[in-house]
């Protein structure tokens, strides 16, 4: 055994010093993973295979550059460089820069991004005699061709299977959009995988070239694999079948973006002969964590069967908490914080974590820490007032009770489109400059509008017409949930959120935002004493904004983390809250319709196995939903957490009211800020 191998525990030793053949690594959370991956090159270059013969690809370049500084570790930096470490699109990438003249195209070919492919499919559509103009679907077209470029079909594949008018309208798209591609000798995202299929299927001597420069494959996260990936590995291993995959069925979650679980279940079948170790002592989490894991992704028929232990202590049972509703929830999960930060003269507020399955759910949240001070970071996402959709709806809010604010309408303008082009707004700049008249004003006069086709003259006429009429209605106090959703559906804001964000998740996504930006002003309604104007919640929302602006070094530091369960794969915490444990929110309603709760079930295992010493779950008996109150159920995840793995207490229970010495305290600390400003 060699000196790497003997610093590994028994099936990580197994894992790391099997080098020859298929070898599957089922590494469940929290076992070593990365050790194992950077031992094991470390071991295979002690025994003499040459560095340059190395193949490691990964899903993340932050995992490629954490490998690399890992191997430079065990060593020689020099030949730890010279091991060929990267995600399967910079490996890609690389071999087309080569290759690219035997495709047909030249080596400085650019990346098309997501902006550069919403314009080349409208001049596709266009071209293929689809008009774009009436609600045509898009982000659909993108998606669809995305899906076929990750089964390895090209546009003359893509007609063959069309089943239907709708996929042979794509087809016809398809085709277009990659001759326009090729005529700007461009590549899109997927195109990487399937050009570097057809060079391998096409070329069989650059394939054998390949084969016989990378004589050992490694792949990490390969749960997260689709087709192309298995296909082109499958090709990469050729006879030597020198094949090493490491993953974990249980926290595959990623089948939204193609990745195909079945390459991970399959891969004895795959490969006949593999050796398959399973890696199931746990070096993060307390056994009480572990159980309630396994109680959790047990239930899953589709998985290789594992189980994770650990000699980390039995430590406290999960905590299952039952709220009246989501503000309750967010100021119980605030409070808790707190008051455990506040016992332990070690804790830091980065130790502690808040997980949900959707970001809209950070709202409120987010409100309860600001009112008690905690300092708090994102991963994966914006502060939530922060948000383009959010600070979208608020220009046309704030336009509505000043419309002489230009600023905020030229950010609205165009939100969604409505065919005023650049044109019309420097005329309005002009118009602005000459006559000094508001710009919303403007958009109401004949005189603007009379140099505009019909179909742009009419739409600014419909806006300002609409801004008239709703400037009326919120003159009288309160309803405003349900004014804001009036008038911000008259505007086509609600229902134009699918022609600013192409991508149909990422419009449904922005959308729940809007709708818990409604919520949040149904709450500051119920929290006055008398109906509030419109004013009166812009004033207040500025003043949130303004005086809960944190320095970004203080975020990066100190600080509690919200993230969403997918954003928060790979980190792990001391303390974690797992919020909304509800039905049709975790597991998410359209997984439910579409099938896909076993995906839903990894996720909340994920969620689980983020947690090192404790873990809350929460729920709320009813939550806002567009600005209403409605009853909540429970999620049908927590019927597998029975009294053997969790305790359900009281949020009461939990939550110590605060002792005069903490008040006396506070009070203290804020006499002294005080004390120091007027200084």
């Amino acid at each position: 055994m060699s000196d790497f191998l003997s610093q590994l525990n028994p099936e990580q030793a197994d894992a790391a010093g099997t080098v020859n053949g298929p070898v599957l690594v089922l590494a469940g959370a929290g076992t070593g993973k990365t050790r194992v991956i950077t031992f094991r090159i470390a071991h295979m270059l002690s025994i003499g295979i040459p560095p340059e013969q190395i193949l490691g690809m990964t899903f993340t370049n932050k995992a490629a550059r954490e490998m690399r500084e890992r191997l430079a570790q065990l060593v020689d930096p020099k030949v730890a460089a010279r091991v060929t470490l990267g995600t399967f699109h910079s490996f890609c990438i690389r071999i087309l820069r080569r290759e690219a003249k035997k495709l047909g195209y030249l080596p400085g070919f650019t990346i098309a991004d997501d902006s550069d492919q919403q314009g080349l499919l409208k001049q596709a559509a266009g071209a293929a005699g689809c008009n774009t103009r009436e609600g045509f679907p898009l982000a659909e077209v993108q998606a669809m061709i995305g899906k076929w470029k990750n089964r390895l079909l090209f546009p003359a594949d893509a007609k063959r299977f069309a089943d239907n008018g709708f996929e042979e309208a794509c087809a016809t798209i398809y085709e277009h959009y990659q001759e326009l591609l090729e005529l700007q000798n461009s590549l899109d995202f997927d195109d990487m995988l399937l050009l570097v299929h057809k060079l391998f299927s096409d070329f069989p001597d650059v394939l054998a070239h390949y084969q016989d420069r990378y004589r050992y494959l490694l792949i990490d996260e390969y749960q997260d694999t689709n087709a192309a990936q298995f296909t082109i590995v499958k090709m990469l291993i050729g006879e030597r079948r020198n094949l090493c995959v490491v993953g974990d069925d249980d926290q595959s979650i990623y089948s939204w973006r193609g990745a195909d679980i079945s390459n991970i279940l399959e891969f004895p079948q795959h490969f006949p002969g593999a050796k398959v170790v399973k890696l199931e002592q746990n070096y993060r989490s307390t056994s009480s964590i572990l159980d309630a894991a396994n109680a959790v992704i047990g239930s899953n028929e589709n998985r290789h069967d594992k189980r994770l232990w650990s000699d980390l202590g039995r430590g406290e049972k999960v905590k299952v908490i039952k709220t009246a509703g989501g503000e309750a929830e967010a100021e119980f999960i605030a409070g808790m914080i707190s008051q455990l930060k506040n016992s332990d003269p070690a804790a830091s507020w980065k130790d502690f974590a808040i997980l949900y399955r959707s970001n809209h759910l950070s709202r409120e949240l987010e409100q309860a820490l600001r009112r008690q001070q905690i300092p708090y970071r994102l991963v994966g996402g914006q502060e939530f007032y922060k948000r383009r959709e959010i600070k979208d709806a608020v220009a046309y809010l704030k336009l509505l009770v000043n419309p002489h604010d230009d600023q905020s309408l030229l950010r609205i303008l165009g939100t969604p489109p409505r065919g005023l082009a650049a044109k019309a707004v420097e005329q309005l700049k002009i118009g602005r400059a000459v006559s000094h008249k508001p710009m919303l004003e403007q958009l109401g006069e004949p005189e603007f509008r009379k140099s505009m086709s019909a179909k742009a003259a009419e739409a600014a006429l419909e806006l300002s017409e609409v801004f008239r009429e709703y400037a009326e209605k919120f003159t009288e106090p309160g309803q405003l949930a349900g004014k804001i959703v009036g008038f911000l559906r008259s505007v086509g804001y609600l229902d134009g959120l699918q022609r600013i964000y192409k991508d149909l998740n990422d419009a449904m996504k922005r959308r729940e935002n809007v709708d818990e930006f409604i919520n949040a002003v149904a709450q500051f309604e119920e929290r006055q004493t008398e109906p509030p104007t419109l004013e009166n919640y812009l004033e207040s929302f500025a003043l949130l904004e303004e005086n809960d602006r944190t320095d970004d070094e203080e975020n990066n530091g100190d600080a509690v983390t919200l993230s969403t369960v997918h954003a928060s794969k790979g980190l792990e915490f001391p303390i974690v809250f797992c919020v909304a444990l509800e039905r049709n929110i975790f597991p998410h309603e359209r997984a439910v319709e579409e099938g896909s709760v076993e995906e839903e079930l990894r996720l909340f295992y994920v969620a689980i196995t983020r947690a090192r010493r404790q873990l809350y779950i929460t729920r709320a008996a009813q939550r806002m939903q567009r600005g209403m109150l409605k009853p909540s159920l429970p999620s049908p995840f927590l019927e597998l957490l029975t009294g053997d793995v969790a305790e359900f207490p009281a949020a009461d229970e939990l939550l110590r009211p605060a002792s005069e010495d903490s008040v006396r305290q506070a009070f203290a600390d804020i006499f002294k800020m005080l004390d120091r400003k007027n200084r």
